[in-house]
């Protein structure tokens, strides 16, 4: 699962004030993401970004990856080939070995009864409602001990505030870290991106500097940070 914002993958139209959610408590299902993940079969910057920090955790050695919400898996053609990918789903368009599907909410995150070195979760954790808790502790079990937990969050604090109406988990981003240090340690906090309008960047100058910004700048990054990747490790 990927949101489709303005800037990223979106229409203007799939976004609403943060007063008027809609429908925004449903949970969406199968028909839903059917029609939604096909708009994310180009990678985006989003999905560029967290490529290039997983090949930097990997150092060229031999990691395997699960993509938690990997809609059209892109992403695989973006990590380097000492990453294993593997990817679940709540539809896969293009069945593959390593693509599993199944409804990641209805059912346990997990690939058979493989552990990973990485896992990654963008775009998953906005349409996770009152599961989130129960989906940090199912990542937590297939981690291995010395493996790092990616998730991505909207910064929702950003001052011009704007929600895609098919999200039904919106908080703060305080209040998110909360409950994801209940479950794991977070060794750092990276802003995708920083952006005036929040919306990713899709200029290529300003995608080439946001790409590089790994640090959070003071009340800059509260303001203007599009969204954050959590990068954590197992609790000990």
């Amino acid at each position: 699962m990927n949101d489709r914002r303005e800037g990223v993958n979106g229409p203007a139209s799939g976004i609403v004030p943060e007063n008027g959610l809609g429908s925004a408590a449903r949970y969406h299902k199968k028909d839903f993401w059917s029609e939604e993940s096909l708009s994310y079969s180009r990678p985006h910057y989003r999905l560029e970004k967290s490529a290039r920090i997983i090949n930097r955790l990997a150092r060229g050695k031999e990691y395997d990856l699960l993509d938690v919400g990997c809609g059209p898996a892109a992403l695989m053609r973006l990590v380097n080939p000492n990453v294993h990918y593997y990817g679940v789903d709540i539809v896969i368009h293009e069945p593959a070995a390593n693509l599993m599907e199944g409804d990641l909410l209805e059912n346990s995150i997990s690939f058979g009864d493989k552990r990973f070195d990485i896992v990654l979760a963008q775009g998953f954790f906005e349409y996770a409602g009152d599961y989130q808790s129960q989906k940090f502790a199912e990542i937590a079990q297939i981690l291995n001990g010395s493996g790092t937990f990616i998730v991505s969050y909207v910064n929702f604090s950003h001052r011009q505030t704007r929600i895609y109406w098919p999200y039904n988990n919106v908080q703060s981003g305080d209040d998110f870290r909360r409950s994801l240090s209940n479950h794991f340690k977070i060794d750092r906090v990276v802003p995708t991106s920083h952006n005036w309008n929040h919306s990713e960047p899709n200029r290529k100058l300003v995608k080439a500097a946001n790409m590089h910004i790994n640090v959070n700048l003071p009340v800059i990054t509260q303001r203007l940070a599009v969204e954050y990747f959590f990068i954590c490790s197992p609790r000990g």
